[in-house]
């Protein structure tokens, strides 16, 4: 799909090229576009039948072919780079500068060449109306820093996304640190009495409290070398059929088992902290997964999927 979409980029884009460059050779343009000659010939071979509705013969593009020089000779209306549309550029803008106010987010100074270059691009028809912030930003960070340092107690209010839900508990702090693109809190909860880390753009709020900061003898740091999350044999074994789609998983999570099957699809087994976390997960996936064990998530995942389809179904009888 990838592909597909990559290729229609480039054809819309090839069109307004051309009519810049009449009689340009097909050697100079594949190198200038950074694509083989044979693939910008299958390119051209493809504008010949795309043109507007009717696709009788003046509606097609058209072009001349002199030897290895290529003219443009009817466009078609695609006159135009694809640009951005407003709303295009204006969510954009907005996804790059939530992402710079995400703590713990590396390469931040691409996040910020892009962003610049998308804002000159785009001019006043990208800028927002407000501050992009984010409650897990720098300046959460740093106040948890801050509180960390004083030695108290904390009162947070946290949300657990594997069961979906928002606790209030009490904690004593250890440190702050970031893992990957990740910033936590590390502390002994009271709650689970166990030493926890808590994602920084996950505490939707904490306070101070007058005690101070008492970890258990037995609370040690979370070894982190090897990522956050630590499979163990008592979480369930989820067991996926994937296609190239969805391939990505196997870098994103541990895994136990990755076999490759016929055609495109891998099968990959991982451990999950619950099934609801593997619900969601392949839920999100779509048509690029398909669940073989166990035979709950099968059953959870189907459940979803006919409510989903029940409730197309009547919005689409109204």
């Amino acid at each position: 799909m990838s592909g597909s979409a990559d290729r229609v980029s480039r054809l819309l884009n090839l069109v307004p090229y051309l009519l810049a460059r009449p009689g340009i050779e097909v050697a100079e343009a594949a190198a200038d576009l950074g694509v083989t000659e044979r693939q910008l010939r299958d390119d051209l071979e493809l504008l010949w039948v795309c043109g507007l509705p009717g696709y009788g013969p003046g509606d097609l593009i058209d072009m001349a072919l002199d030897g290895d020089r290529v003219t443009i000779t009817y466009d078609a209306g695609i006159d135009r780079p694809l640009r951005l549309t407003r709303d295009e550029a204006l969510a954009l803008v907005v996804a790059l500068r939530l992402l710079a106010e995400t703590p713990g987010v590396g390469h931040r100074d691409a996040i910020e060449r892009a962003l610049a270059k998308i804002e000159s691009a785009s001019g006043d028809e990208a800028a927002p109306p407000v501050t992009v912030r984010l409650p897990g930003n720098r300046d959460r960070l740093a106040e948890l820093r801050s509180a960390v340092e004083k030695g108290r107690a904390l009162r947070i209010t946290y949300y657990t996304a594997g069961r979906d839900e928002t606790t209030d508990r009490v904690v004593d702090p250890m440190r702050v640190l970031a893992v990957g693109d990740r910033a936590y809190l590390e502390a002994w909860c009271r709650r689970a009495e166990g030493v926890r880390l808590f994602r920084v753009d996950r505490i939707d709020a904490f306070t101070s409290l007058s005690e101070p900061s008492a970890p258990p003898p037995g609370a040690h740091p979370t070894d982190v070398r090897d990522g956050v999350f630590r499979a163990t044999p008592d979480q369930p074994l989820v067991t996926l059929r994937v296609g190239r789609g969805a391939r990505w998983i196997t870098e994103y999570y541990p895994c136990e088992e990755v076999r490759a099957e016929r055609g495109e699809h891998w099968l990959v087994s991982l451990r999950a902290s619950d099934l609801s976390w593997a619900r969601r997960l392949v839920l999100g996936l779509g048509p690029e997964v398909s669940v073989v064990g166990p035979p709950e998530l099968i059953e959870a995942v189907g459940a979803e999927a006919r409510t989903a389809l029940a409730v197309y179904e009547e919005s689409v009888g109204c």
